[in-house]
């Protein structure tokens, strides 16, 4: 069905679609899951450039497949960094993923992610994933606060399907936008990592 990435959309060539599938689904669960461990890989990118394919395959429950696929792997992938986090907090050395967690929480974020976390508790969660570069502030307050792993899973679920519902709707957007793929995933990616990247240009642009 879905090829991730350029694969999916090269002009040349078209993979019979039983293909697709095989290859499809489980690189972009693949990718998204190894995105949310190291939080390098431009997950919301790979969600959004599967959705665009999948509006111009038209293919049955191409849509939802999608969606199952990209939400149970950034699920599985936030649960398996908040344990690995929480093994850090109770080691005297820490954690890599620990320390790879603090090292993208700026400090200004983890105060703010702090206080609105003590404030209103899930819902915090529930919004981060929306939120560019608001997830791992709010996962790094959970962990400091010592919240279990079953709280957290609680607003971790919510989270990830509204964060897969909100990239899909960017690519069904530039999927339905333009006539060809490629010109649509292209425009998925670009205003997906120009949503990324707006918080950290913020910082650094507003006044001391």
């Amino acid at each position: 069905m879905i090829l991730p990435a350029v694969l999916a959309v090269t002009p040349a060539t078209v993979a019979p679609e039983s293909t697709q599938q095989a290859i499809g689904y489980p690189s972009l669960f693949l990718l998204v899951l190894i995105g949310a461990l190291v939080p390098v890989v431009p997950t919301g990118a790979l969600v959004s450039s599967a959705a665009v394919v999948a509006v111009h395959q038209a293919a049955p429950f191409s849509m939802a497949l999608v969606f199952v696929t990209a939400s149970l792997a950034a699920f599985l992938g936030d649960v398996a960094l908040y344990w690995l986090g929480r093994r850090g907090m109770r080691s005297k050395n820490g954690s890599r993923w620990l320390e790879a967690i603090r090292a993208r929480a700026p400090e200004d974020r983890l105060a703010q992610a702090q206080a609105k976390l003590a404030d209103h508790g899930v819902a915090v969660l529930v919004l981060s994933r929306l939120m560019p570069a608001g997830r791992l502030p709010v996962m790094l307050a959970c962990l400091l606060a010592k919240w279990p792993l079953r709280r957290f899973i609680h607003g971790n679920l919510p989270a990830c399907l509204a964060w897969t519902a909100t990239y899909q709707l960017i690519g069904v957007l530039g999927g339905s936008l333009f006539a060809e793929p490629w010109e649509g995933v292209a425009a998925a990616v670009a205003l997906t990592l120009l949503i990324s990247a707006a918080p950290s240009a913020w910082r650094r642009l507003k006044p001391r």
